[in-house]
């Protein structure tokens, strides 16, 4: 028997187990352990997702049109977007970086991208399915979600260290800032994504599919 059925919660801070008042009334439960507003399931959860997760794609677009950064020299100004900066890399043999800010830039936000949607359409269309294979996935957009910050890291770092007056200087391009809004709203969209609800659809008897 799970603990909903119990009209039990888990605390979101400390993760004590909790008392729920009955699912109509108006008190409000609260961690007898540290104080924190508990409730059986994250409030407006798909909502939430869905709407950070919609934000993430619109900003995607322009993070990968812009420039990630301008590159100032005595012979002139190169700006370089997220996927010309991997091409240039191939081109001068450094395959090992280009193949790091490939999967941490490109690949890691359109998986957790691609990995959230399925959740979330699984959830709404109340699939028994695979539910231990999608909490797999969810677990896993927790652990690659930190990757998408590495192009990001980079170009701080050079603008940081890269400055010798008029011979050569490195400034961010919009398309960073488009990208960090990206990573910024696909951690928020796995936060608010709560994956008790792959389980809530699962029978009583346990006897479906997994």
């Amino acid at each position: 028997m799970r603990a909903l059925e119990l009209g039990m919660g888990s605390c979101p801070v400390c993760h004590a187990m909790v008392k729920l008042p009955p699912r109509h009334s108006a008190v409000t439960a609260l961690c007898p352990r540290c104080g924190s507003e508990v409730d059986a399931r994250k409030p407006d959860s798909i909502q939430k997702t869905w709407a950070l997760l919609l934000a993430s794609i619109v900003f995607y677009i322009p993070a990968n049109l812009l420039p990630m950064m301008h590159v100032e020299t005595f012979a002139g100004t190169q700006s370089d977007t997220i996927m010309s900066g991997v091409l240039y890399f191939m081109e001068t043999g450094s395959y090992l970086i280009a193949f790091v800010i490939f999967v941490a830039s490109i690949f890691v936000p359109i998986l957790k991208i691609i990995i959230l949607i399925y959740l979330l359409i699984s959830v709404q269309k109340k699939s028994r399915t695979q539910q231990k294979t999608r909490t797999y996935l969810y677990r896993l957009t927790e652990i690659i979600g930190r990757w998408s910050m590495v192009d990001v890291y980079v170009v701080g770092t050079m603008v940081a260290l890269v400055h010798f007056g008029s011979l050569t200087e490195i400034k961010a391009g919009m398309g960073a800032n488009f990208f960090l809004l990206v990573v910024i709203m696909t951690m928020f969209a796995a936060m608010s994504f709560d994956p008790r609800l792959i389980w809530d659809t699962k029978e009583c008897n346990g006897t479906q599919k997994q």
